[in-house]
């Protein structure tokens, strides 16, 4: 299959070459494509070498407008069948690829959610975060009749031909249960694959708060009624 790993980033100094190291060590990308997201901290700096270096395709956001949108951005500039989001910070490592795109190679999904609560080895921190992604992912299952395992992973794999009716509208992290909604509406056929997790705490940069969760469980109520 070929392959379009897109990397959303904002302020990842510390970890965008790294993790582009890896995914180009993969040998499975046929397309790196990373969308900045109006970095400030000199992560523009590092992608201008690595895109002379690695053949990588860079798309600037002039400033920060969220993770959704520079997914999106990178949804709608995809040019290859399948699509794979990677995050910046190396919470998610690439060496899951093979496990994530089996199902689709198989024929038996369109769409494969990496999870990180069907047993894949894991860093034990950050209770309370688990916890709002195990209630977010409840409400999903209730709202939307399904019983995945982790609705709000950042690992979402899908065959690019299945947005092309569909609108993605989400600029932050309420892009999660956006494209989830949107997903389980229309009955494609979706497949979850366990993954490693490495999660950072807040003094190493992660970017999500409590907050979000209020955002996400409004585009669950929301997309549930409305597309």
């Amino acid at each position: 299959m070929k392959i379009t790993v897109v990397i959303p980033v904002y302020n990842e100094n510390k970890t965008i070459d790294e993790i582009i190291r890896r995914v180009s060590a993969t040998k499975m990308a046929t397309e790196i494509l990373v969308v900045d997201d109006g970095s400030t901290d000199g992560t523009r700096e590092i992608l201008s070498r690595l895109e002379r270096e690695k053949g990588i395709r860079i798309i600037l956001h002039e400033k920060n407008q969220g993770k959704g949108a520079a997914v999106r951005t990178g949804i709608q500039n995809a040019t290859q069948d399948i699509v794979l989001i990677q995050d910046a910070d190396l919470e998610y490592n690439p060496k899951d690829y093979p496990a994530l795109l089996k199902p689709i190679q198989e024929g038996i999904a369109d769409v494969v959610y990496g999870s990180r609560f069907l047993g894949g080895s894991r860093r034990p921190i950050l209770f309370w975060n688990m916890i709002a992604n195990k209630l977010l992912t409840f409400m999903t299952n209730i709202l939307y009749n399904n019983i995945l395992s982790d609705m709000e992973t950042g690992y979402k794999v899908f065959k690019r031909s299945i947005f092309k009716d569909i609108k993605l509208r989400s600029n932050r992290f309420d892009f999660e249960p956006e494209f989830t909604a949107k997903i389980l509406k229309r009955h494609i056929r979706i497949f979850e694959v366990p993954i490693t997790f490495n999660p950072r705490d807040y003094s190493e940069g992660k970017k999500i708060h409590m907050g979000d969760a209020f955002a996400a469980v409004w585009a669950l109520i929301k997309y549930r009624f409305v597309d």
